[in-house]
């Protein structure tokens, strides 16, 4: 749920260099890679809770009632349960390098559902305030279940993430609560868009679902798209959260680092895409492009996706994480001097995405939608 693992079912670098041939990792290397604290993997918030619980929802009451009736309702209480079409899967015999680029989607993906459902419980847990609690607990609960049905997937490949000692031992980044408001929201919101869209792919691709999983992805990702809505509302209720010119300028930087994320993290898995019979650009553009819209109900803002810079400095910075990946395996000297240079380059890359001019957006009124993907 954070800028790391705003794509949710993506994927972070494997214990081993993408370009290795190293076999996929047994349980505690899963764990491992989980505990790995760096710019592209999922991290462990924590935030001013204190804040957090001081929020009024008066001013968005009526919608904040009838979100909460509907997450109380609990509509996938039943849907993360393997069923008769869960299919058997010979990962013995699945191609080795798709084999390692799954389990790390997986083992990420599992990571980041999983932080998002330990910051979630705190706030429930340190909270007085019943509205922020209650939204808080429902939230919790989604994000449990989702975590453990990806690490019922691992298991079945005699791998599991231990999420007790990921909770007790991972490091935690203090984010303030409006950090954790944009980056939230961004990642619940692009978590439903790549969702639905690998969804839809493979309902009229279904050759390509190489592992039942995705077929889980419908209701999976209308959690996702509740989770962004109930961020939206608590946005909409301070006016300068996103009005500000200081504010519209931390938004514009969330866009920019998740989207960029998600473009290096998906370029990491070339084999992954390609199983699942997607052009890596096609596939990132798209999910860009239903992540801008779906946004206007509350940024003041959109990035030029479309702009005839974007794609080629999505791509020089996807070459500077590459070559910094190359430069850490290296070591020594050179590989010292490397990561320095190909960070630079990484920084610049961010920059030049940074200063595209954004499109404005005039935000409704009423700022709820519903999933229409």
């Amino acid at each position: 749920m954070n800028v790391q693992s705003t794509d949710r079912l993506n994927g972070a670098p494997s214990p081993v260099s993408r370009h290795g041939t190293t076999d996929a990792p047994d349980t505690t290397s899963s764990t491992d890679l989980a505990m790995q604290n760096t710019i592209l993997t999922p991290r462990f918030y924590t935030t001013d809770f204190d804040e957090m619980d001081a929020i009024d929802v008066t001013p968005v009451r009526e919608d904040w009632d009838k979100l909460l009736d509907q997450m109380r309702s609990d509509p996938n209480k039943g849907h993360f349960k393997k069923t008769e079409d869960w299919d058997q899967i010979d990962w013995d015999g699945m191609e080795p390098e798709l084999k390692k680029e799954f389990i790390d989607f997986l083992v990420s993906s599992c990571t980041a559902e999983f932080s998002g459902c330990v910051l979630y419980k705190e706030m429930k847990r340190r909270g007085n305030n019943p509205d922020i609690c209650e939204l808080f607990s429902f939230m919790s609960r989604d994000e449990a279940r989702h975590a453990g049905f990806i690490n019922d997937a691992l298991r079945e490949a005699g791998i599991a993430v231990n999420l007790g000692f990921l909770t007790k031992e991972k490091k935690y980044t203090y984010f303030r609560p409006k950090f954790i408001y944009y980056a939230t929201y961004l990642s619940e919101k692009i978590g439903y868009a790549r969702y639905i869209t690998i969804y839809r792919h493979l309902e009229a691709n279904p050759e390509h679902r190489f592992h039942p999983i995705f077929k889980w992805f419908r209701e999976w990702c209308n959690d996702e798209f509740s989770h962004g809505e109930a961020f939206a509302l608590l946005m909409k209720t301070d006016p300068k959260l996103t009005e500000s010119f200081v504010n519209k300028l931390w938004i514009k930087f969330f866009l920019t680092a998740v989207y960029g994320t998600m473009w290096v993290r998906d370029h990491a898995r070339p084999r992954f895409h390609e199983a699942l019979g997607v052009d890596i650009e096609w596939y990132d553009q798209e999910v860009f492009r239903k992540t801008s819209t779906i946004a206007r109900q509350v940024f003041p803002l959109e990035l030029d996706i479309d702009h005839p810079r974007w794609k080629p400095t999505l791509r020089r910075l996807e070459r500077a994480f590459t070559d910094l990946d190359a430069a850490k395996r290296r070591g020594g000297i050179a590989g010292a001097v490397g990561r320095m240079t190909a960070g630079a380059r990484a920084a610049l890359a961010f920059a030049g995405l940074y200063t595209i001019p954004s499109k404005r957006n005039a935000v409704p009124e009423n700022v709820r939608l519903e999933p229409a993907y």
